[in-house]
């Protein structure tokens, strides 16, 4: 028992995760971008890279405002990138600029081999090495970015699940992805240099996927995602302390393991046995308007 207070930063950190991602995690689901999270990882990852090869301390603020601007470059290619007719999917865009990011970041990285650890500790996270200074200051920052998305709810909510609505009501679509992309890039990289780009996949992806098996409408797609990342960190912590393995991994493992059960308890309970297709949040019905949960 002696272990639980050194498991009280991870648990909350692995809550602030939940809370941030699960909410993002909707918005990058009805996109269709799936992997941008990774892509911006590795962009910030490629700052943090540049910032050892010019002397920066990579702990430092200075590494870290270099790689939020890498990411703020990222954000601006990926919002520009989406274009009217969509002949060419974004989701294109947002691979090749993972590989072009990644080859530049193995080439200087050849040129910093002494500082190599450091970025692999970026790359992979560890968890169980989050401070209780760490949680407050990621809860502030989350916080801020939490508000400002539920400040401007409708646009981005528009924008996520009916883009054609969105420009034929006057709103710039390129300036508010830049703003959500941006957005998005100050959470990717502090939460990356906490858990690691697979947690935070995982805690991006899994709980928005799990909900949409139970839900369409916004609101609800969010009260699943929250319960399940709770109750799953709680569950990943549990299990890394009774079987001694790695707490990130566990998580990422148990994710993996709830989904599943969720799946099948959709498939054979509300589809008896078929399998069940899921569905984008679709405004043109009235019932599933985001934008009616808001009002």
């Amino acid at each position: 028992m002696a272990i639980l207070p050194f498991l009280l930063a991870p648990f909350l950190a692995s809550l602030i995760l939940t809370g941030i991602h699960a909410y993002l995690g909707v918005h990058v689901v009805e996109r269709g971008v799936i992997f941008v999270d990774l892509a911006l990882a590795q962009i910030a990852a490629l700052g943090a890279t540049v910032a050892i090869l010019i002397g920066m301390d990579p702990h430092g603020g200075g590494a870290y405002w270099l790689s939020l601007a890498f990411t703020f470059v990222g954000a601006a290619i990926f919002a520009f990138a989406r274009t009217k007719r969509g002949h060419i999917p974004q989701e294109a865009f947002i691979g090749i600029a993972y590989a072009v990011a990644s080859a530049t970041a193995i080439l200087a990285m050849s040129k910093a081999t002494g500082e190599t650890e450091h970025l692999k500790d970026m790359l992979v996270g560890n968890i169980l090495a989050v401070s209780m200074h760490d949680v407050v200051k990621t809860a502030i920052l989350y916080g801020v970015i939490g508000l400002f998305h539920y400040i401007f709810r409708k646009q981005f909510l528009l924008i996520s699940t009916s883009p054609e609505r969105a420009e034929a009501e006057g709103i710039s679509i390129r300036f508010w992805d830049f703003l959500f992309y941006a957005s998005f890039g100050f959470v990717v990289t502090s939460s990356v240099a906490i858990a690691g780009v697979l947690l935070v996949f995982c805690y991006l992806v899994v709980p928005s996927v799990g909900a949409m098996l139970f839900a369409e409408r916004i609101g609800r797609r969010l009260a699943i995602g929250w319960t399940m990342g709770t109750l799953v960190s709680g569950l990943g912590v549990y299990f890394s302390v009774l079987l001694d393995t790695p707490t990130g991994a566990t998580i990422v493992c148990t994710f993996g393991a709830v989904l599943i059960v969720m799946f099948f308890v959709h498939l054979f309970f509300f589809h008896g046995g078929e399998t069940p297709a899921l569905k984008a949040t679709s405004i043109d019905d009235p019932r599933d308007s985001v934008l009616q949960s808001h009002h």
